[in-house]
């Protein structure tokens, strides 16, 4: 099959390249750095160098493909952070009928079942519903979990604070995922036949904040790190100060009060699957090379 893999070498779109490419498909990838280029190929996928905020770019590059896996790329520095995923949900769709696209793999979240209070997840319930409104487009939409790898954001608060924390307090349930196991659910999907518009959730483990902290400590030689509850203003305070902008710094501030109230995992509940095979405890020695680096 002829398949365009949105998301560069990333996380999930690396890992998932090289899947489809070692399974003989005909594999694109699309990024917007030139300097990827020679390791898209080196994975023996072509490469498609432009920016998924061009809809010419993306129309030219969908073009003739049987699946389309669609993601929307971070934006720390984006002063409306909604608004951005939104348009390029928005520029996805357009891509994709123009193109005649008839299958997409989309990549949503957990919680994405919401319209508001989830801080950017509800840009990516958006770009859902702009997706589901493609007439003849067969959907799947995956809601994985929050990443593993989002504690390696937490590295410098380690180190400097010794701590780790966020806007919820330690008993708070937090469903997580390893990326690696986004891109097998990913490869699935895509190389299987789908039809109409479905979602499939995708999670490795669950933990509570604690839980995490306490295995992240023992992994990096810190077994009594503790984990502090901020107060919602610390915690837009502290990633403005990381370098985030005030919007992103109050969307993922607004996530951390989903994580407290748990709405984030009500949809997730009722559709639970079946937890994949890399464990948090696998990743904390992933976390730990990192973290002595």
């Amino acid at each position: 099959m002829k398949i365009i893999i949105t998301g560069s070498l990333g996380n999930i779109s690396g890992p998932l390249t090289e899947q489809l490419v070692k399974a003989g498909h005909d594999v694109t990838v699309v990024s917007s750095s030139a300097n990827k280029k020679a390791d898209i190929e080196k994975f023996g996928a072509s490469a498609a160098i432009g920016s998924v905020e061009d809809i010419e770019f993306l129309t030219k590059t969908f073009t003739g493909a049987d699946v389309v896996y669609s993601m929307v790329p971070q934006q720390a520095t984006s002063s409306d952070y909604k608004a951005f995923i939104r348009k390029i949900g928005q520029n996805y769709a357009v891509a994709l009928k123009a193109a005649g696209i008839k299958n997409v793999v989309n990549l949503s979240s957990i919680g994405a079942h919401l319209s508001s209070g989830t801080g950017p997840i509800a840009g990516m319930h958006d770009a859902e519903e702009i997706l589901n409104k493609l007439d003849g487009v067969n959907i799947k939409h995956l809601r994985p979990a929050s990443f593993y790898y989002n504690f390696n954001n937490n590295i410098g608060m380690i180190k400097h604070m010794g701590i780790l924390g966020g806007n919820y307090p330690a008993d708070a349930r937090i469903v997580l995922v390893h990326p690696k196991d986004i891109a097998d659910v990913a490869f699935e999907e895509i190389t299987a036949p789908f039809s109409g518009t479905t979602i499939r959730y995708i999670a490795s483990d669950e933990k509570t904040a604690g839980e995490v902290t306490a295995i992240l400590g023992t992994a990096i030689g810190k077994p009594e790190l503790p984990w502090i509850q901020f107060t919602d203003e610390q915690s837009v305070a502290g990633m403005q100060q990381a370098g985030l902008s005030e919007d992103v710094s109050k969307n993922l501030t607004e996530m951390g009060t989903a994580v407290r109230s748990a709405i984030l995992w009500e949809d997730y509940d009722k559709h639970q699957p079946v937890l994949s095979k890399r464990k948090f405890e696998d990743f904390a020695n992933e976390f730990a090379e990192n973290y002595n680096k």
